[in-house]
């Protein structure tokens, strides 16, 4: 349960990531994988798992652009490298721990 959560909680944020950059198609994608979280079959934890792992990759690209645009400003962004850095390793982290929700039913 509570590793459904924190995927829940990840996916909340990766919408309003979504929401805050107007991407309003986006922001359905994340809500939709909240609502696969209440399902008990094995195909909706690995959409869930596919879902969290691109995220990951959004907040990775999110990091890159954000810093390049930061240091070309010449403004300082180590903080922001290590702040996004941790939100993409813990969206991942999610997607890695949904896996016992796999092997536990099969």
């Amino acid at each position: 349960m509570a590793k459904g959560l924190l995927s829940a909680l990840t996916l909340l944020v990766l919408a309003a990531h979504f929401l805050r950059a107007e991407n309003l198609g986006l922001v359905l994608a994340p809500l939709v994988l909240v609502g696969l979280l209440f399902l008990r079959r094995n195909w909706a934890v690995r959409a869930v798992q596919f879902g969290l792992l691109l995220g990951a990759l959004e907040w990775l690209r999110t990091l890159v652009v954000l810093a390049q645009e930061r240091h070309e400003a010449g403004q300082p962004f180590l903080r922001l490298a290590l702040i996004l850095g941790s939100v993409a390793l813990f969206t991942g982290l999610c997607a890695f721990l949904l896996q016992s929700r796999i092997r536990s039913r099969t």
